[in-house]
Parts: C-alpha cells; structure tokens; sequence
C-alpha cells in the first residue's frame, strides 16, 4: 500500500505540472480525490486490511491526501495567475511613456476657492483654518447661538457620541462635539489665538444633515471672512464685499444689503448680487451670502473689548460662487468625479 500511495503522488505531481486550464485541471482532480477517483479507492481499500496495519496505512493515507491538497492548490492558484494574465494583455513597460496625454488638473471648487482667496488677499485678509471636529462651544456658544436655536438641533447638525472626549476643543464641563456646520469657528479661533487688528477668509469643509439634492449636499464648502479694527462700519462691508462680487462677476455686477437676523451679527445682512454674465439668472437678484457687523456679545466671549473695537464678518458657500459662475444647475456634479465633467475646467 504504501509503494502504491507514493507512485500515486508521484504521478499526481507530475500531471498536475502540465496542466494549463481549468477543465484540464477539474478533470485530473476527479481522478485522484473525486468520487472514483485512485486515492478514493486506496482509502476503500482499509476495510480489508488487518486491524493492526489500519493504523499504518491510514496515516500514510491521510499524508498523502494534505499533500495532493496542497499540490492541488499550488495548481490551481498557478492556472488562475495565468487566466489573469491573459485578461490582462501582455506586461506593461513602465518607462514608457503614456498613452493618456490628459495633464491633471484642479477641482473645480478647488479653483473657485482659490479664486475667492485670492480676490480677499488683494484687500489685505490673510487665510486661516481650524479643526473640521469642533465644540459646541466654537460652533454655537461662542457664536451667540442660543441653546434652542434650530442650528443646534440634532436635524440640522452631526454630533459625535456623547462619550466622545477631544481635549483640544474642550471650553465647558459638559462640553458636546460635533461635524463644524461652518467655518464660523475658524473666526473664534482666531480672536482667541491673535490681537486685533484682525483680517482673515477660512475657507474649509461643512458637514450638515441636508437631503442631497440639486442645491444641497450634507458636504460642503464655506469660506467666511471676518474683520477687527477700530471703526470699522457697515460701510467697510458694503465695500469689501462690493470689490469682491465685481471681482468675481465682473465690473457691471450690483449688489444689494437686505436686512436679516444672525445670532453673531449686529446688524445682519443677505447680500443679493445681479449681473448680466450669468445665463438663464442674468439680471435676477440672487442672494450669495449673508453678512454683518460683529455681535459685541461675540468680542466679550473672546475677550474683546466691543467698546474699543468693532467688526465685520460674512459668509458664502463656495459651491453657490462655482455654480454661479459656470452656470452649473447640480450641486451633485462636483461630487460626481465624472472626468466629462472636471476636464471642462483644465
């Protein structure tokens, strides 16, 4: 029995090199370990051997079967690799040059961004960013945002486990942390971290609970802009924002201020904008962000002095500006990463 066994092995091994495709491989395999298969029979075998030789034979047995499995195996892994190969075509030079001459390029939002922090650095803002996991506390408390304002309910805004310690953050006892719903934050920071005078833009990304649609997303993109000094008034805004939007929209855009409420701003603002390169919304009023003068509430929870100084601040949705200005219908495209797309932005 055991001569037999290892010529079976022996046999097994030196078919199984040979082997090229499946069926080959399937059918060698129902000769040796199928239901009729030689080691099949050899294993029928043991009931007409000796009780004392069972032992024996079946251990031979059984190593013979671990290493036909494993020559098996090491077949099949060998034809698959193959298979593989074939549907991938012959191997690829990797010095060669490329077949796709298309050069990469910017996000559309990328450059709408870049765009906007651009134009506020040509009147003197600098950029600054901060933690996309923030506190209630930078979110809303800091932000004069009363503890039943609807922002803070958990519709609108995505919070953390209540477990969920992040010491950096941390400014009260019982402190809740959320997905920042705007770069609102990135102001307080600042205040905290700097003396005014102040002039910064923080752009960065916005988590809410929106419904995706064709004007929302749940990931967004911000950028708002804020302004420190002595004196400074609602005239300073109109201005501000006034270079920004003919900037952007070009020298025949118009703006208008249309009073409205915001828990950080004293007066507030929505900044609507009418221009004539805008397609099927040319020369339509269409509110692009909202603005106003710093809440002193705002300066006393930073520990400015509102007497002393004053502020402007505001801000816009980047995707609202891009869609604006290339005429795009779909918020859901630049999430898309369809390249028809993108590659009409290169």
């Amino acid at each position: 029995m055991q001569t037999q066994l290892t010529a079976l092995l022996e046999q097994a091994r030196a078919e199984l090199l040979t082997l090229k495709a499946r069926p080959e491989f399937e059918a060698a395999k129902a000769r040796y370990v199928g239901p009729n298969g030689a080691l099949t029979a050899c294993m029928k075998q043991m009931g007409g051997l000796p009780k004392e030789q069972k032992p024996i034979v079946g251990k031979l047995i059984n190593e013979v079967k671990t290493a036909l499995a494993a020559e098996l195996d090491a077949t099949l892994a060998r034809i698959e690799a193959a298979e593989l190969d074939a549907q991938l075509g012959p191997p690829i030079d990797p010095t060669l040059p490329s077949p796709d001459d298309h050069e990469g390029l910017r996000h559309p939002l990328t450059q709408t961004r870049d765009l906007i922090a651009a134009t506020f650095r040509k009147l003197g803002f600098v950029i600054a960013e901060g933690p996309e996991l923030e506190s209630e506390w930078f979110c809303f408390d800091a932000l004069n945002t009363p503890d039943d304002h609807p922002a803070r309910d958990m519709q609108d805004t995505l919070y953390f486990p209540p477990a969920t310690r992040a010491t950096e953050t941390t400014k009260k006892a019982d402190e809740a942390y959320v997905l920042r719903p705007h770069t609102s934050s990135v102001q307080i920071r600042t205040m905290l971290a700097r003396k005014p005078p102040i002039r910064i833009v923080a752009p960065g990304r916005c988590f809410r609970r929106d419904t995706v649609d064709a004007t929302h997303s749940a990931n967004f993109h911000q950028i708002e802009g804020l302004w420190v000094d002595r004196n400074v008034t609602v005239r300073d805004l109109k201005s501000v924002l006034d270079s920004f939007v003919r900037e952007i929209f070009g020298a025949t855009a118009q703006t208008r201020l249309r009073p409205s409420f915001f828990p950080f701003t004293e007066p507030s603002f929505e900044m609507d904008i009418k221009a004539p390169n805008l397609g099927r919304l040319s020369d339509r009023w269409l509110e692009i962000m909202g603005c106003g003068l710093v809440d002193p509430k705002v300066f006393k929870n930073v520990d400015i002095d509102p007497e002393q100084w004053t502020g402007l601040a505001f801000g816009m949705g980047i995707e609202r500006i891009a869609m604006l200005i290339h005429g795009i219908d779909d918020i859901r495209h630049f999430y898309a990463n369809d390249l028809r797309f993108l590659r009409q932005f290169a």
